[in-house]
C-alpha cells in the first residue's frame, strides 16, 4: 500500500522507546517529538540523550529547528506543535502501582492530549505495552470524548507493540521485526505500511489490535518463567552444593535447549508485563497459577541473593553487622542507565537489614533519580576506601575493566550475580 506523501509524525513520549522510534523515521518523514518533560526536550533539543539510546552524532543528524520540514526530528513540550500531526505514535510507560496493578494513568493522559488536536483521518498507534483490550476498551474511549470524533468512522487506531532492548547496540530499533495492527483492515495495511517504511528487519501484520497486545504481553511473561524456573534451579542446586552455570553450560549442548539465566528480574518489562497479563486474565474469572508463581519467586530473588551473601561471609570468617560492601550496579540491566523496578535494590535493603553498610557504585545511573525513587545515595566514582564483600549486581562493561584487589581488604568476599567475573569470584548466583 502507498503512502501519503503529506505523512506528518508525532511521537507522543520520548523515553527509552519514543527517542529512538523518532529518529528512525525522522529519517525518512516529518516527526514531531513530543514529551511533557521540558528538561528532557531541552536536552534531546541539544543533542543529548540522557537514556544513551541515541548517540549524539546520530541524534543530531535528524534534528532540525522547526516542524515544518519535509523530514527532520522537532522536539517539543508543547502540544500546539503536534496540531498539525495526522499519525499520533503514543510511546508512554505502562508502569504498575505498589499492589502490583496495572498503571494506565500515562496512556489515558496522553490520550487526551492526543485528543485534543485529533482531526478526521488521523490514526493513532498504541506501542505502550497494555493486556488484550485497552487500545480499544480504554484508550478509545478517552480519545472520543475529549475529540468529539467517533471511532473508525472520523479516526483509526493501531497497535504496534515496542521492542525496544534498552542498552542493546546491536538489536536497534529498525533491526527488530515489528508487529503491526489497525482498527479496520484497511488501516491495518496503512500502519503496517508505515512501519515497513523505516524497518529493515521486516513486520507482521496482525489480523487484530487484540492479537497484537496479546502477543507483547506474553513475550515478556514466557521470559519471565523461563528465569523463574532457573532461579529455582539456583536455589536447589545451591543447596547440592553444585555450580547452576556449570549445568546450563551442559544442558545447553542439548540443540532445543532454551539458555535462560538465573538473575533479578527487574525494569519495566519482565518485571511488569506478567502482572498485566494476570489482572486481565482474573477480570475473566481466571487465575493465572503459572505466570503469578513465576512473578512470586523472581520478586523473592533479591533477599534470597543477600541471604547468600551472609552465609559466604560467615564461611569466610568476616563479621556481618557492620562490614562495608560495595555494590557495583543500580541500573535494572547492564549498559543501561535505567533505574525503574531495579531489583538490585532489594538486595540493598536485605543486606542493610543484616546490619552491613552499602555503598553503590554505578558510573551510569542518574544520582538523582535514585535518591528520588529509592532514597540511596549511588557514587558514580569508583570509592577509595576498602571493603568486607564486593558484589556484582549489574554487569556493565565498564565494572568488567576494575582492579578489584584495590577494593578489597585483606579477608574479603566477591560475589558475581550476574556470572560474569570467572575466577575472581569466590561465588556466583
Amino acid at each position: 500500500m502507498n503512502l501519503k506523501k503529506d505523512i506528518k509524525i508525532a511521537v507522543i513520549g520520548l523515553g527509552y522507546v519514543g527517542l529512538p522510534l523518532a529518529r528512525l523515521f525522522a529519517t525518512k518523514y516529518s516527526v514531531v517529538g513530543f514529551d511533557i518533560n521540558e528538561s528532557r526536550v531541552a536536552s534531546l533539543k541539544s543533542g543529548i540523550d540522557s537514556t544513551l539510546e541515541v548517540e549524539t552524532a546520530i541524534l543530531n543528524e535528524v534534528l532540525v529547528s522547526d516542524s515544518t520540514t519535509k523530514t527532520g526530528l522537532f522536539c517539543t513540550y508543547s502540544i500546539k506543535d503536534i496540531e498539525d500531526c495526522n499519525y499520533y505514535i503514543v510511546t508512554v510507560p505502562t508502569p504498575v502501582d505498589k499492589n502490583n496493578r496495572p498503571d494506565l494513568t500515562p496512556l489515558y493522559k496522553s490520550s487526551e492530549t492526543v485528543g485534543k488536536v485529533l482531526k478526521k483521518g488521523d490514526i493513532v498507534i498504541y506501542e505502550s505495552t497494555v493486556y488484550p483490550g485497552v487500545t480499544e476498551e480504554q484508550c478509545v474511549p478517552v480519545l472520543e470524548r475529549v475529540s468529539g470524533l467517533t471511532f473508525n468512522e472520523d479516526f483509526f487506531a493501531g497497535y504496534s507493540p515496542e521492542r525496544i532492548n534498552p542498552g542493546d547496540k546491536e538489536h536497534t530499533v529498525e533491526k527488530i521485526l515489528k508487529v503491526t495492527s489497525g482498527s479496520t483492515p484497511e488501516i491495518g495495511l496503512k500502519v503496517d505500511s508505515l512501519y515497513k517504511s523505516v524497518i529493515t528487519a521486516g513486520t507482521y501484520l496482525a489480523p487484530t489490535i487484540k492479537v497484537a497486545e496479546a502477543a507483547k504481553v506474553i513475550e515478556n511473561s514466557q521470559r519471565d518463567i523461563n528465569i523463574a524456573f532457573v532461579n529455582e534451579l539456583a536455589k536447589i542446586f545451591n543447596l547440592m552444593n553444585i555450580d547452576t552455570q556449570e549445568v546450563l553450560n551442559a544442558a545447553a549442548t542439548k540443540w532445543n535447549f532454551l539458555p535462560f539465566k538465573p538473575g533479578l528480574v527487574g525494569g519495566h518489562c519482565i518485571g511488569v508485563d506478567p502482572y498485566y497479563l494476570a489482572q486481565r486474565a482474573q477480570e475473566f474469572g481466571y487465575h493465572p497459577e503459572i505466570i503469578l508463581a513465576g512473578r512470586r519467586l523472581n520478586d523473592s530473588m533479591g533477599e534470597y541473593v543477600a541471604s547468600q551473601i551472609v552465609k559466604l561471609m560467615i564461611k569466610k570468617g568476616i563479621s556481618v553487622n557492620g562490614a562495608h560492601l560495595l555494590m557495583l550496579g543500580i541500573t535494572f540491566k547492564e549498559n543501561c542507565p535505567d533505574v525503574r523496578n531495579t531489583k538490585i535494590v532489594d538486595v540493598v535493603k536485605a543486606l542493610k537489614d543484616y546490619g552491613i553498610a552499602v555503598t553503590i557504585f554505578d558510573p551510569l545511573a542518574n544520582a538523582k533519580d535514585v535518591k528520588k525513587e529509592y532514597n540511596l545515595i549511588t557514587l558514580n566514582t569508583v570509592p577509595e576506601n576498602k571493603f568486607d564483600a564486593i558484589v556484582l549486581g549489574v554487569s556493565h562493561s565498564k565494572f568488567l575493566e576494575l582492579d578489584f584487589p584495590i577494593l578489597q581488604k585483606e579477608k574479603s568476599l566477591i560475589y558475581d550475580i550476574k556470572g560474569v567475573l570467572g575466577s575472581i569470584a569466590d561465588n556466583r548466583l
